[in-house]
């Protein structure tokens, strides 16, 4: 094929895919994969490919443009970003510097410029009425880590590629090609495990895509996790499939720990979890035995009433069974960016901090739980949110009841988002700022290198010239955050580390200063003139990537307790399990429960305005089990009424065995029947908005995180 060719990584998921670009007259003619990526070595999904109509889409915004009366219509850069500052500097000279708040979405994760600049600007505004996305599936995780390690930071990783017994809870890695596990090659490695001789287990409530690849699949209960892996920890503990003193060695609370185990026999949870006595006697005992073997969950844990304590209890089977910090366990990465300098840097790792003004509920990393940002602009007061800034997100489809916060966007004085869409969030914007799509700009992944199975690093050239007037992430986000320190809101050392950073990003660039943060990170050549370190021009040769090889056993850099060991009796978290053994007690009287999914065409709430993504059969029908429907009297295809406390929608049924009894499963982020006129593909798409049934007051109780997994709701026909 003629035409330029450019090697790049897909920005799209946490995968960093490689892709094969070709251009031609400035316009991208092929997308496919890249062979030599040192990744992903020739996969990719179909999001990739999409990535040309992303580009080309027309609905997507190029310019600055304002709200009127009669619509949006299109301002200067330098006229948006005063107007922009001024209106939210105005709000914090009146009201406080709480009343302007800023969330953060997903997308703003995925390159180095928005990520940096984000940040800065919630620097800027100095303002505690932070959220992002992580507060709806990672905080539990996050926090668990801080608990156990003493650092938000330090999330270990399943080496996979060695791994000889992959144990994994409510995850879809087929789906989501990896969270909280960057999976370059997505099926080649989950198809490795088995092909090396070992064994992949999979507990979920769903028989997901991930199944294809496992040995087994078990059916769990939604939540069940925490209570069916300290049955794992009973056997272990009871049949001493464990070495004291080698734990002795790492961490603290071993005795703690299997004192709460043993209220847990696998007698005991059998019913409450669904997974039979038998099943968890005999895993646990494989688990335990196996040379190199690794445990993992993600949302389905994360997301469900035990968030915190299930994240914990997966990291703390790895460490009991000396599957932690070892090859095929589960172990920490070195990046080339040493991110978690970063993170204290910008202040990422705290928790409880401060807490939210109306619920009190806690800080994680800085943010709030997104559960509370309804009631913080509906409720009268000192400190009442009054003016937002979003980024990259829209927490009118992915926040839990997504109508109330509809409806309190729609009342704020006022509202700027840093988007590409006029979508169902920032339809209540007076000011949309839209960057250069991706494609247009550089791109290197700070955040998931961290927390990839192989350390790797890859920087992307743009491969597209950008139309003129158009700004990038970073420009903007520093531009507004410039124009706001300059109005001297932000007193103290905050506004001053504020400032230097901003100047040291327009002195530099996002390009400079990564090129400064490889070069003083783990791999880098430390500015000595004839290291063979790292340095971005290096990087920029290297159109495949670097590889920096395996995942090495590190813990004793990276746990950061007091002792220096793993924590494993945090009183926090370990205070949580009465309330998990009421849940155990009650779990007989419960009825039915809904659960999400995921597709490999999506990401959440976005990129369902891209045709090639959303054609085929609807994706958005009620999942329910035979016994269920035909208890219920309802049958496939049949439109049903879903309710639970906070709203109601209809769809339609398909009636599957591939969920348990007793668990319904819709997913989320579809439902752009409001943004039609803005989104002409996604608002013509069949599906509902999966948040309008998900209860912001149903949290649970450490981190604020929304229980997403397992809502009570009852389903009817028409």
């Amino acid at each position: 094929m003629a035409g330029t060719v450019h090697f790049r990584t897909c920005n799209l998921c946490e995968a960093m895919c490689g892709l094969r670009v070709t251009v031609e007259d400035n316009r991208v003619v092929d997308i496919r994969g890249d062979r030599d990526d040192v990744f992903s070595r020739g996969h990719i999904c179909p999001k990739g490919p999409a990535m040309r109509e992303l580009q080309e889409d027309p609905d997507r915004l190029r310019f600055p443009m304002r709200r009127t009366h009669s619509g949006f219509a299109r301002m200067s850069w330098d006229e948006a970003l005063s107007e922009a500052a001024e209106r939210l500097a105005a709000l914090q000279r009146e009201h406080g510097p709480d009343s302007v708040g800023m969330y953060l979405g997903n997308p703003a994760a995925h390159g180095h410029g928005a990520i940096l600049g984000a940040n800065l600007l919630g620097m800027a505004l100095g303002t505690k009425s932070r959220f992002d996305s992580n507060s709806q599936d990672a905080n539990p995780r996050i926090y668990a880590a801080l608990e156990m390690y003493g650092d938000a930071t330090s999330l270990t990783i399943p080496d996979i590629d060695h791994t000889e017994y992959f144990l994994v809870f409510g995850a879809n890695p087929a789906a989501s090609n990896g969270s909280i596990m960057s999976l370059g090659d997505v099926r080649g490695r989950l198809a490795g495990v088995r092909e090396r001789g070992g064994k992949f287990i999979l507990f979920d409530p769903r028989k997901t895509e991930t199944v294809a690849y496992a040995d087994e699949h078990h059916f769990i209960r939604p939540g069940a996790d925490a209570a069916l892996i300290l049955g794992m920890l009973h056997v272990i503990f009871e049949e001493n499939l464990h070495d004291p003193r080698a734990i002795a060695d790492i961490a603290d609370g071993l005795s703690e720990l299997r004192a709460v185990a043993a209220r847990f026999s696998p007698e005991r949870i059998a019913g409450p979890t669904g997974v039979p006595a038998d099943v968890v006697r005999r895993i646990a005992r494989e688990f335990a035995r196996a040379p190199r073997a690794v445990a993992y969950g993600r949302m389905g844990v994360s997301t469900s009433a035990f968030g915190p304590l299930g994240s914990f209890l997966v990291d703390a089977l790895n460490v009991v069974t000396g599957h932690f910090d070892r090859p095929g366990g589960a172990m920490f990465t070195t990046p080339a960016v040493d991110v978690v300098r970063v993170a204290r840097i910008l202040g990422m790792g705290g928790h409880g901090r401060f807490r939210s003004r109306v619920r009190g509920l806690p800080e994680v990393g800085g943010n709030l739980p997104a559960t509370t940002m309804a009631e913080e602009m509906e409720t009268p007061g000192p400190g009442q949110l009054r003016g937002l800034v979003t980024v990259a997100g829209n927490p009118v489809l992915s926040v839990p009841n997504g109508e109330r916060i509809a409806k309190a966007l729609s009342k704020l004085d006022f509202m700027v988002s840093v988007d590409i869409y006029l979508n169902e969030t920032t339809r209540n914007a007076h000011l949309v700022l839209p960057p250069r799509y991706a494609l247009e700009r550089s791109h290197y992944d700070l955040l998931f290198h961290s927390l990839a199975v192989r350390n790797t690093t890859k920087w992307s050239a743009p491969v597209i010239e950008p139309p003129p007037d158009t700004k990038e992430d970073a420009e903007i986000l520093v531009g507004l955050a410039a124009r706001l320190l300059g109005k001297r809101l932000t007193p103290g050392p905050l506004g001053a580390v504020a400032e230097k950073l901003v100047g040291l990003l327009n002195q530099l660039g996002t390009d400079g200063l990564l090129d400064v943060l490889l070069r003083v990170g783990p791999h880098g050549d430390k500015f000595l003139p004839f290291s063979k370190g790292l340095n971005l021009e290096k990087l920029k040769k290297a159109e495949h990537g670097v590889d920096l090889g395996p995942l090495q056993p590190m813990h004793r850099a990276r746990v950061r307790t007091r002792t220096g060991k793993v924590r494993l009796a945090p009183p926090a978290i370990l205070a949580d399990v009465p309330r998990l053994e009421r849940f155990l007690d009650e779990a007989s009287a419960a009825g039915l429960v809904l659960i999400g999914r995921r597709h490999l065409r999506s990401n959440n709430s976005w990129m369902h305005n891209v045709p090639s993504l959303v054609k085929g059969p609807d994706r958005s029908t009620l999942l329910v089990h035979p016994t269920d429907a035909e208890r219920l009297g309802l049958s496939s295809g049949a439109r049903v009424r879903v309710r639970s406390r906070v709203g109601e929608v209809v769809v339609g049924l398909t009636v599957t065995e591939d969920v348990m009894p007793g668990v319904v499963s819709l997913p989320h982020g579809h439902g752009h029947a409001a943004a039609a006129d803005t989104l002409r593909v996604a608002g013509n798409v069949p599906g509902v908005n999966a948040n309008a049934i998900t209860d912001d007051l149903h949290v649970e109780p450490l981190t604020g995180t929304a229980i997403l997994n397992g809502v009570p709701v009852t389903v009817e026909a028409l």
